[in-house]
Parts: C-alpha cells; structure tokens; sequence
C-alpha cells in the first residue's frame, strides 16, 4: 500500500475491505481490460487507477488484458499505446494477457454449452434476429433454428470454425430466455463469422468470440476476483454470471459497475475520435486537442495531475459529468512548484529604448520560480530593444488601463521602468513600434522608492530573443451543438486551435520535448514533442494560470 497516497473510500473498495475481512477472498485480483481499437482517453485513465490501487492497497495484482476478439478494429498500433499510456500513468501490470490466449478454451467451453443444450446455431439475418428479439415491452420469440439438434449443432459449429460459411451467414447463440425482462439475456450471440486476420493469431481463426462471452471466460482463467466494469454493463452481469456458471468455471469472479468519468465539453466516444483521427480534423490520437491520455500527455499534463484528479473525482454508482475544468486545476496544482517561470511574448510588439546606449547588453538577474526558491535563478539579457506584447499597448485607452500609453510610464518585469513617447505606425494605420525612454535609477532589485508605478510588463531583448511558435486550445466541440440537430462534424469548433508566432528567453532554445514552464501571464506551457524543431521551439499551453473554478464546490 502507497503510504503516499491513502485509500480513497468508494463502494467498490468497501466491497473488497469486507470480502477480504470475511476471507471470501484471500488474493485482490483485477484487471483492466482494454479493446485494442482505438487510443485510451481520460475516462479509461479513472477506470485504470481504480484496479490498479485497490489491488496494489490489499497486495494483490492486476492484469493488462487486452480484449481482441474483433480482428477488424483492431491492430498492434493500439496494442503498444495502451501499454505506453498505462506505464506512463505510473502503473505495472502483473501480466500481459490477451483474451487470444485462450481462444481454444473459448471454443471448447462453447461445445460444452452445445452439448448441454445451451446454445445453438442460428441461421437468422441480423434484421431478423432484431426484430425477433422483442423490445422492453414486448417478449422476445424464439427462432426457428432454437431447437435443432446437439448433433446438428456441433457439426455446424465445428464446420463455421473450418471456414465453410461466409460472414454473417450463421452465429452461435445462447439458449436462456427469450421471454426475460432483460433483453441481454434473449438468447444472446456468443460467436459470430469474421473472415479477418488477427493481428496475434493470424488466419488461424475465422470465428470470434463476443465480448459478453470472452470477457467472464477471461476473468474466470486468470483468477480475478473483482471484476470492474462501468455502468453501461449492469445489464451484462446476469449474463456475465450465467456463463461461468454454465461453463463450469472453477473461479468465480464477480462483476461490479461504477458510473464512468464525463467531462463538460469532452468527446468521450472512441469511435468519435477515431473518426476526427480518419477525417484529418486533428493531427493523430496525440493532438493535444483529444481527451487521450497521448494527447493530454503531449499537451502537457503530468500522471501525477492525472492520478490525483481520478483520485478525487471519487467512484460512484451513478453516471455523472466532471467540470473540464477540475482537471486543469489539478495540472495548475501539480505544476506552480515544479515549473520555472520564463517570458515569452506570444503576439510581440517592438519597443525601442531611445536613451539606451546602442550596442550595450546588460545581464539581469530573475528567479526561477518565486514559490520555490530551490530552483534559484537565471540571467536574462536587456538591451535598446526589446518586445513586449501588443495586448499590452492602448494607444487611446480606457480608464483605469494600467499597462502601456503614449505618456504613461510602466515596470518591465527584473529591468526598469520605461514611458512611452512615441507610437510608430504603417501605411495601414497599424502600430508597429513604440519609441521610450526608461530610468536608469529604477532598476529592479536596487530599492528605488522614488514613485510607484501600477502595471508590471513581461517582454523578451530583441536580439537574444529566441523566435517560437505558441499554441493555445480551446474545446474541439463546441459545447451544445449536437443538441441543435448537427452532425457530429458540424459541431467542431473552428477555434479550437490557436498558433501564434512570437519570442521566448534564449536559455529556452536549450528546452527539450515536454519541458514545462510557466510564462509570465500566459499560463503554463510544454515544448511540443512532435512539431519542435532544434531551429524552432513550439510550446503547447496546457492551461492558463488562474480559473474561477473552485474544487471545493465541484
């Protein structure tokens, strides 16, 4: 048990303190089981802690188990970034499993279903299976090929194994009750035709297991004991326990949901991003636009934010939805003491110090990071020229505008006050330097107590200055609109991708990929691992520096 990190208390972990109590179980063992079709995203990140910490806090294991039984969906690409993400996050799994190891045992445990009278093959079409199905108000039928033979059974269940039947020509389906209440036990499918190669098993196999099939199979060969899924398989679980109990499994694991992790403004379907993946919408699972665990990696975000957001968002019975915005503030948490803070001006605006000797470079003197004097300080060179921010000049602004005007006089940040004297323009009319004159009594750090100035300017010396692109995020679906009749496309937002071109410190041209820093106003930003060049860094704003957001009141 993390003595670090104390048990987070949830219905599931009281669950397991009362089996282990009882000594109903004498090993936790979990596992998270992953479909290699996609890349995990946020919501699989809280199922991953979940089964890892209760495990590791009863000293029990957890396996990674990769559910591959749709050879069409599926591929090593996924397989090789569950394990990266999984690892990153700060997990280790006890074993690799792959519900392809046990195939074979699947098939026979399936003959013995056949064997008992408990499942049969059906020649329906889908449409035909659906309509005879029933819905929740109407009872199901039974199919005409219900009650064919063991016999026949098993030989056209060992000939769809020999490939003898196109796709969709027969399935293997459960014999339960087409009458019951729960639609999932309606005589459910346990094995369809998919004439695709596996990218474990090859063309070995041209049956598949489903999941509601492989899945307790699964759990039961491995020896879990809690086995946790969300929400939306409550209705499995009757299932789930008729099939080890009809397979005559030795183990028998047990199944508990919990409401799955939404975020406001989020995307959370895989298949839906998959598709902005396909579309090009975005620039691969990575985009730090995506809610996977890759793209918010790649934005910026640590797995010690990650863990501890799913740590406190807690695990309950009931579906619910997350403010995005509780997530940022535990990145904010876990970055202000770890990040140093630089400058970097994102929309630069030239600024000519006119009483500044020509040529002269002076060195100053700025701390890393003023909540944690440990990371000590830089030097930052200060020249005649320097750029500041264009937001950050008003040539007719309001009242009470504390930052740059003609006449008005500000701080820069570790260097000096300057006032503006004159407003350079182009043809257009567009401002493109400011002439100033600074003190060069008012040094920072030199006690200057003769006026006080209210707005303090970041900025970056002209010739040191280190060109880099900047890029700032906003939801990639805009919140709503799918509530407006739209497709799924229609609804992303135009905005959701920013790049500025401006100027940082020149230490910077020494950050490597995922170096995190906080820039003065702008908020925390990480090098981009995949757009940074060695000419030209490109930062990623993972979030800005304050919200009004209060975890408390989450």
């Amino acid at each position: 048990m993390d003595t670090k990190n104390p048990p987070v208390s949830n219905f599931i972990r009281a669950i397991i303190v009362d089996d282990v109590e009882s000594g109903r179980t004498q090993q936790v063992a979990t596992r998270f089981p992953p479909e290699p079709n996609g890349y995990l995203h946020i919501g699989h990140a809280k199922s991953i802690c979940l089964n890892f910490e209760v495990a590791d806090e009863f000293r029990g294991r957890t396996n990674l188990r990769f559910d591959d039984t749709n050879p069409v969906k599926e591929d090593t690409e996924y397989v090789d970034s569950i394990q990266e993400d999984v690892r990153w996050l700060g997990f280790e799994w006890e074993e690799l499993r792959f519900a392809s190891d046990y195939f074979e045992e699947f098939y026979e445990r399936a003959l013995l279903l056949i064997r008992k009278g408990l499942a049969y093959i059906d020649d329906s079409t889908v449409e035909e299976m659906r309509e005879l199905r029933g819905t929740l108000t109407q009872r199901g039928v039974n199919s005409p090929y219900r009650d064919r033979s063991v016999e026949q059974n098993l030989d056209l269940f060992a000939r769809m194994r020999a490939g003898e039947f196109p796709n969709g020509a027969r399935v293997l389906r459960a014999k339960i009750d087409m009458s019951s209440p729960n639609i999932t036990l309606r005589d459910p499918v346990l094995y369809r035709i998919s004439h695709a190669h596996h990218h474990r098993t090859g063309d070995a196999w041209c049956i598949y297991p489903m999941y509601d099939f492989a899945h307790p199979l699964s759990d039961a060969i491995e020896g879990i004991t809690h086995s946790i899924c969300t929400l939306e398989f409550e209705d499995h679980r009757p299932l789930y326990d008729w099939a080890i109990e009809h397979c005559e499994m030795e183990a028998r694991p047990r199944q508990y949901e919990f409401g799955r992790l939404n975020l406001t403004n989020t995307v959370m379907s895989k298949r839906k991003l998959k598709q902005l993946v396909d579309e090009g919408v975005v620039d691969g699972w990575d985009d730090p636009r995506m809610p996977t665990i890759s793209g918010l990696r790649r934005k910026g975000f640590t797995p010690g934010a990650i863990v501890t957001f799913c740590r406190e968002i807690g695990v309950a019975r009931a579906y619910s939805v997350v403010d995005e915005q509780m997530l940022d503030h535990f990145i904010r948490e876990d970055l202000k003491l770890k990040a140093p803070r630089t400058m970097a001006v994102v929309r630069p605006l030239k600024v000519v110090i006119t009483n500044y000797p020509e040529g002269q470079v002076e060195w100053l003197e700025a701390e890393n990071n003023n909540e944690n004097e440990a990371m000590g300080t830089r030097q930052i060179p200060f020249s005649r020229e320097i750029y500041i921010e264009q937001d950050d000049f008003m040539e007719n602004p309001p009242a009470k505008y504390f930052r740059l005007f003609p006449g008005n006089e500000v701080r820069l940040k570790h260097a000096y006050f300057i006032k503006c004297e004159e407003v350079i323009k182009n043809e257009s009319g567009e401002v493109v330097e400011l002439r100033c004159t600074y003190d060069v009594e008012t040094k920072s750090g030199s006690g200057f107590t003769g006026r006080k100035v209210k707005g303090t300017l970041h900025w970056v010396e002209a010739s040191h200055a280190v060109p880099a692109e900047f890029r700032h995020f906003e939801p990639l679906i805009a919140s709503e609109a799918e509530e407006d009749g739209k497709s799924f496309l229609e609804c992303i937002n135009p905005n959701s991708l920013q790049v500025l071109d401006g100027f940082v410190e020149p230490e910077m041209k020494n950050a490597a990929a995922s170096d995190k820093f906080q820039f003065f106003r702008h908020g925390y930003y990480s090098v981009d691992p995949k757009f940074t060049s060695s000419e030209r860094p490109v930062f990623n704003r993972v979030v800005s520096l304050k919200s009004s957001f209060d975890p408390s009141k989450a």
